[in-house]
């Protein structure tokens, strides 16, 4: 198949040494299955559901992602840029193809490769990052590893292509693992690289069609010449063993490394896309693998399994952590589960122009999805000189403000007998929230401490400065017990209230607390 490929390209039939295995993927396999035929966790799927979810991430409920690479340096359209770069189509809008073509020349002479040694992070400073996340009132902090592009972010031992040989010439992982540790916060590291496979569309001319390249474009398979290959959706081929083997190296590398308290994978692991369930996922086998070996590894380490979150079917329910795409859950969900979304609607990562949310926005979407037993990972694209941008910075401290005075309804706390109440509905499915509406004055949402306290927060300040609570009537059957206080956190003054068969009526203070939703504490 590849000498095929490499004939058409003019090149020798020998297949180039970047398109082999690489030598140290497997002394890698051969360690990988030594810790999990000694290990408590067996790379089986029944082994594997008997995983715990570590109570310090239940308590977490809010965390940073960031989305950074090479793909920070042209900052045009999304962080899809090293792949719509090859494909004369548009995405959203934008034909990155064309903008490639008149800002940097052809795709033969100025490829995705060449935008490394611009990619400097000359201004990057992991302590400030960290410092930063800390008073935004995240308790962990998920940096992309490696994305699809197939440049990782770290030391890696099966590539030249990464940021500790070129570009930055950084470990940024490391770096940012002991900085964010320092200051108290879980560290974790997302991993997309499954979908290096099928990312990069290929034309004889390209540059990504030279095999020379096949350790940082993947190699050039066949069907990825075709002039469909854009269209993975339809046409995921599934990976073959020489890749999912690498993958697999390099997985656990970053678990040795790095001891991550969660490891965050994107949609590749499951080729068939949402219609893969892990009992028929063509890569299961190696995702059993790695999730004994990370179970067992991290266990070992700290006493308790770390967590690993994954899309769609990937994984058994009770075996992982589910987490949804710019997206929520209707209700509640008993198995503690995640939503992934970014300060801008447009972008992971950094780019010109950036389609800001709203603080209120994202705040409210933080305290719905913890009443629904979730927690919120919240991304934010930094330049290529390694400055987080003004506007991510102000979005960032303003949930910090809000969090300072309204943190006990958030931190620690469970879902209560029902999410709350209200008529706006939430998008639920992936990658959908932008057809979500502005919550009102009347959407209110619950959080609970124990068995005494109860956290109703309002998501709209009403213009009457009057709230009524229809789940707490007198008669309510979620709220059975004589109410003993009504407090607002951040507030001084006392609240009048009243209970009936309608509801209870608080009329609010007459000073806003903060600037966005308020959180009545009602106790019994």
């Amino acid at each position: 198949m590849l000498s095929a490929l490499i004939s058409c390209r003019g090149f020798a039939e020998q297949p180039h040494p970047a398109t082999l295995p690489h030598p140290a993927v497997a002394p890698a396999l051969k360690s990988i299955q030594s810790v999990n035929a000694s290990g408590r966790f067996k790379p089986e799927w029944k082994s594997l559901e008997q995983y715990q979810i570590p109570q310090w991430y239940k308590d977490a409920k809010f965390g940073i992602f960031i989305h950074w690479g090479a793909y920070s340096v042209p900052a045009y359209g999304s962080e899809w840029y090293p792949r719509q770069m090859y494909i004369n189509l548009p995405r959203r809008g934008d034909n990155f193809f064309d903008h490639h073509i008149k800002t940097y020349g052809p795709q033969s002479k100025f490829g995705y490769k060449d935008f490394i040694p611009q990619f400097k992070a000359e201004k990057f400073d992991a302590a400030r990052w960290a410092k930063l996340f800390k008073e935004t009132g995240a308790r962990y902090v998920i940096p992309v590893a490696e994305h699809h592009d197939g440049f990782p972010m770290y030391d890696c031992s099966f590539t030249r292509w990464d940021a500790s040989e070129m570009g930055p010439k950084r470990d940024v992982i490391e770096e940012l693992s002991v900085a964010v540790r320092n200051e108290g916060m879980k560290f974790g590291v997302s991993s997309h690289r499954a979908f290096n496979w099928m990312y990069y569309v290929r034309d004889k001319s390209f540059d990504n069609a030279d095999p020379q390249y096949a350790d940082l474009y993947g190699r050039p398979m066949p069907f990825l010449f075709k002039a469909d290959a854009w269209d993975y959706k339809s046409h995921f081929v599934p990976q073959d063993e020489q890749f999912k083997d690498d993958w697999l190296a390099r997985s656990c590398e970053l678990v040795d490394k790095y001891q991550p308290d969660i490891f965050w994978f994107d949609f590749g692991i499951t080729p068939g896309l949402q219609t893969t369930n892990y009992e028929d996922n063509p890569f299961a086998g190696h995702l059993k693998q790695f999730a004994a070996y990370y179970y067992n590894q991290t266990a070992k380490q700290s006493g308790q399994p770390g967590v690993i979150n994954y899309k769609w079917e990937a994984f058994p329910e009770s075996a992982a952590v589910l987490d949804k795409e710019r997206s929520k859950m209707a209700e509640i969900r008993k198995p503690f589960w995640q939503t992934d979304t970014a300060v801008s609607a447009s972008s992971w990562g950094y780019t010109r122009n950036q389609r800001y949310k709203t603080p209120e926005r994202l705040i409210n979407d933080l305290v719905d999805i913890v009443s629904k037993n979730g927690c919120l990972l919240l991304n934010v694209g930094p330049r290529a000189d390694g400055t987080i941008p003004e506007e991510d910075q102000a979005i960032l401290k303003a949930i910090g403000s809000w969090l300072k005075i309204n943190g006990e309804s958030i931190y620690e706390t469970t879902y209560w007998k029902t999410f709350g109440e209200g008529p706006t509905a939430v998008s639920t499915g992936h990658t959908s929230e932008a057809k979500d509406k502005p919550f009102t004055a009347a959407d209110l949402r619950f959080t609970a401490r124990g068995d005494d306290t109860l956290y109703v927060t309002g998501l709209k300040w009403p213009s009457g400065g009057r709230i009524t609570v229809k789940t707490l009537a007198s008669d309510s059957e979620h709220y059975q017990g004589e109410i003993r206080s009504i407090t607002m956190l951040g507030s001084d003054q006392k609240l009048e209230w009243s209970r009936d068969e309608n509801g209870l009526t608080v009329q609010l203070p007459t000073t806003k607390p903060s600037e966005f939703a308020y959180v009545l504490k009602v106790t019994q």
